[in-house]
């Protein structure tokens, strides 16, 4: 006879995530994390790989997903295709996340129309995410609520505070955790 193991419940999967990646041990690169440059392997379809582009049109690569903002709009992540993206995957409780919000601001600020830049709020209700933007004051910037984490499964992000670079064709170039001047420079170096 064989048992099935029962699937980890989302409130044991918010703890274990909240122990792993957000407490003052993980704070960055020098906590021991090891930022990979892996690609996700999820598509648009899954099973088939991302789109080609067509003639005079940008490849889209790992752009090829929907989400909705904060405010409750339609965003579709191809609209991206043809400049570097930098996607920050954060959550509202988060420490390290709202320590790391003036970066991704400033960033956001010097890179203005050059790259495109969106938050992907995950790990807790849509109702406690508009307040995390307010606090850190990072309204200038693209945010989706992504409550169920269909995103964040689809880059195969573990844990917040997490960046993902795409280059000009939509492939992940950087995946992984990055203190401030790290992620300048990566950005710098993505945006030539």
């Amino acid at each position: 006879m064989r048992f099935r193991r029962p699937l980890p419940t989302t409130a044991a999967l918010l703890a274990l995530l909240t122990l792993a990646a957000c407490g003052p041990d993980n704070a960055g690169p020098s906590a021991g994390a090891t930022p990979t440059a892996s690609s996700p392997t999820t598509s648009s379809t899954p099973g088939t790989p991302p789109s080609s582009p067509s003639p005079g049109k940008p490849a889209i690569g790992q752009l090829g997903f929907t989400g909705t903002t904060l405010a409750g709009k339609s965003f579709n992540a191809a609209t991206m295709a043809g400049k570097p993206v930098l996607l920050w995957f954060w959550a509202p409780w988060c420490p390290t996340c709202m320590a790391e919000a003036p970066d991704v601001l400033n960033i956001q600020q010097a890179y203005a129309g050059r790259i495109g830049i969106v938050g992907v709020a995950g790990l807790d209700e849509q109702n406690n995410m508009q307040p995390f933007v307010d606090r850190t004051k990072t309204g200038a910037l693209t945010h989706l609520a992504d409550p169920d984490g269909e995103i964040w499964r689809r880059f195969e992000v573990t844990q917040q505070s997490t960046y993902v670079l795409l280059d000009t064709s939509g492939n992940v170039s950087f995946k992984g955790v990055l203190g401030g001047d790290e992620l300048r420079d990566k950005v710098a170096a993505l945006a030539g």
